[in-house]
């Protein structure tokens, strides 16, 4: 009786290993054919039937961010990444990705700076994190990234976009130090004019003060007459 009870039991266990393993199988079918409306269902049950199918996981955040609904998004890829293994840099990428769609810059550079510390030749992570940096205004670490990434993928499609940004960004650069030294050329002019305005200003003083002087100086010299006059 025990033995019979043993086989039912695993009999159950492989009927609802089957039927998760069926979950993840038809979920990743309807992902690859971009149906994320009806992979979704599949996905939530493989990852409910199997909390550790990282894979499921990274699926169902890309399904998630493919339906806007990017809360759900990052929960799901927030879950697994501690145990995403070989899935590391894809997951923390995509979290890079759900946080700039929703204009989470910080989080975004932080995942994207992540996935490249799990895989430094991500050339997508470092496209996401140039323009994460973009957005914060750090323009000198962007440039960094943009030319990293078409080091990596020279021949991507997004070349000549990441090219005129580049030079958009360089022509940035110019003209800042152009306004800074503008900006500094005016700054010595006014100087110069308040040091000549005060210059006159103190000559003046001095030519009143010496004036004064003058004829207090007379003044002192007159010496009193002490004697009588006579008229004769």
């Amino acid at each position: 009786m025990r033995k019979i009870w043993f086989l039912a039991g695993f009999g159950l266990f492989s009927a609802v290993f089957c039927f998760g393993q069926a979950n993840f199988t038809r979920g990743e079918e309807l992902f690859m054919r971009n149906r994320p409306e009806e992979a979704v269902v599949f996905l939530e049950n493989s990852v409910a039937e199997d909390p550790a199918h990282t894979r499921a996981f990274l699926y169902l955040g890309i399904v998630y961010e493919q339906l806007g609904r990017m809360d759900e998004a990052i929960a799901a890829y927030r879950k697994i990444l501690p145990a995403a293994g070989d899935l590391t840099a894809y997951i923390s990428a995509n979290l890079g990705n759900a946080y700039f769609h929703k204009g989470n810059v910080e989080y975004a550079e932080q995942f994207y700076s992540q996935a490249l510390a799990a895989d430094p030749v991500f050339a997508s992570a470092y496209l996401g994190r140039a323009n994460a940096r973009v957005k914060k205004g750090v323009l000198k670490d962007a440039v960094v990234d943009y030319e990293l990434y078409l080091a990596l993928e020279p021949r991507s499609s997004q070349r000549s976009e990441i090219e005129r940004m580049v030079a958009f960004i360089r022509s940035e650069f110019a003209a800042e130090e152009r306004r800074k030294l503008l900006a500094e050329e005016a700054a010595r002019e006014e100087a110069a004019r308040r040091q000549r305005l005060m210059d006159d200003l103190a000559a003046s003083l001095q030519t009143a003060a010496d004036g004064s002087q003058g004829l207090s100086t007379g003044a002192e010299n007159v010496e009193a007459y002490e004697g009588e006059f006579e008229l004769e």
